[in-house]
């Protein structure tokens, strides 16, 4: 039997190569390319294919299609508000985050009102027969199917036609018409365009499970995101009970939107006020404490953020931040030393954000500045103070999108001060919220001292 040819193939992209190269040649992305066995070339049509329907874009007739609920509250917001009808959403996370005892969990729910299959190529039925015994799913309607051949679950999902359907997961399925193993580039890309192109045409909304590699991203090509309509991220250590799903991408909702669930014994429960996650429970105010108001695509939520600032017995003061960007940790300590005459040079700077939660807007400056501030002057700020706001170079606390909500999250939670650009500050104020509006840092380093 002749060996068969390999060829390298891209995952970022998708192009190939018959030659390793350091750099993709088709999209310049470095140590990219795999090695994968190449596939036979498909027939050539003969003449000139017919073609397509064209329509006009104002002849064509559109309805909104109610969402479909699954049942997790949490879910369903980062979703959008539900399931969307031919819809394909791609789950991703570390392995025994609880991507299939969450999907399991939804799967059970819908298949009290709706034709739902659970196929998965990572468990026999028994094994998951028995994890949803343990989860108390036991008595539901949901149909299991345990494949990884593509052809033949495509054969079953259009024996069942289900209205929602779950992949476990997308990177343990293959196809006869490829040489390549499960895993591979050319299989998942061929695998999730198979499964894509029936969600489209059936009207089934379908979930896929994808591992994810050691960089935290999804393993495989990445047009696999670019296939789908939403994609999930599951984040959270292991080791804690609370689980972020965090959408990066979606068509049918906002993106950046947060889910907040706990682990339990019964599986993963949504969180109603994740804000309390987010911030400690001191007896007393301390130093170096500072509430932000953030914002997770429509839902602010409360964060603490602690800074620790001791003398440096190093000529290099070390500038560490957990949660936060670490560049601009180091660009508020110039503008504080500038704008607000307070100098760290020569001292040990850690900011960390408490719950595990990655910060990425720039929003959190202004209270970064405060914390830090309060622990170098080892004097608490007010228990019930909340800050938010962007600093610029110039020493200028800018606006932040979304401050209105923010601001009744705050007063919902008891807060009763807050400090805020002036920009946001509102023109009616908030019932039983005394809001504190700055221009500089200078000004909010000295009104600090006021509450």
């Amino acid at each position: 039997m002749a060996k068969a040819k390999t060829i390298y193939s891209c995952s970022e992209c998708g192009g190939q190569t018959l030659k390793w190269q350091g750099q993709c040649p088709h999209c310049n992305a470095w140590n990219s390319l795999l090695e994968t066995v190449a596939e036979k070339s498909a027939r050539r049509y003969q003449g000139i294919a017919q073609t397509s329907q064209v329509h006009a874009l104002d002849d064509v007739s559109v309805a909104e299609e109610p969402r479909r609920e699954t049942g997790i509250g949490e879910l369903d917001r980062v979703l959008g508000g539900g399931l969307v009808r031919g819809g394909v959403a791609l789950l991703g996370g570390d392995p025994g985050i609880g991507k299939s005892t969450l999907l399991l969990q939804a799967l059970s729910l819908l298949s009290a009102s709706c034709n739902a299959l659970y196929v998965s190529g990572e468990e026999s039925v028994q094994q998951v027969a028995l994890r949803a015994r343990r989860l108390g799913l036991a008595g539901s309607g949901l149909k299991v199917l345990a494949e990884i051949q593509l052809e033949k679950i495509l054969a079953t999902l259009s024996a069942e036609r289900p209205d929602v359907a779950v992949i476990d997961s997308i990177q343990t399925v293959y196809s006869e018409a490829l040489q390549s193993a499960p895993g591979s580039v050319a299989q998942v890309r061929e695998c999730a365009a198979q499964l894509t192109r029936f969600a489209k045409t059936s009207g089934s909304a379908l979930l896929l499970v994808g591992h994810v590699t050691k960089e935290g991203a999804i393993a495989g090509p990445r047009v696999l995101e670019h296939m789908v309509d939403s994609v999930l991220y599951f984040e959270g250590d292991t080791h804690s009970s609370f689980r972020l799903v965090r959408a990066i991408k979606n068509r049918f909702g906002a993106v950046n939107e947060l889910g907040v669930f706990a682990m339990t014994d019964r599986g993963l429960r949504g969180v109603t006020n994740p804000s309390a996650l987010f911030l400690s429970q001191h007896g007393s105010a301390v130093p170096g404490s500072c509430v932000l108001v953030t914002q997770e695509g429509t839902r602010p939520l409360l964060v603490e953020i602690q800074a620790l600032v001791d003398t440096s017995h190093s000529p290099n003061p070390r500038r560490l931040s957990v949660g936060l960007e670490q560049a601009r940790l180091a660009m508020l300590l110039a503008v504080l030393h500038r704008h607000a005459g307070v100098a760290a040079y020569d001292q040990d700077v850690f900011v960390n954000a408490v719950g595990g939660v990655q910060i990425d807007e720039p929003a959190a400056d202004l209270a970064v500045l405060l914390a830090i501030v309060s622990s170098l002057r080892s004097r608490p700020l007010p228990e019930k103070l909340v800050v938010f706001g962007e600093v610029g170079l110039a020493g200028e606390v800018r606006p932040v999108q979304r401050g209105l909500e923010r601001l009744r999250e705050a007063a919902k939670l008891g807060f009763t001060h807050a400090m805020i650009p002036r920009a946001n500050a509102p023109k009616a104020g908030i019932e039983g919220l005394e809001i504190i509006a700055v221009d500089r840092v200078d000004q909010a380093v000295a009104r600090v001292r006021e509450v």
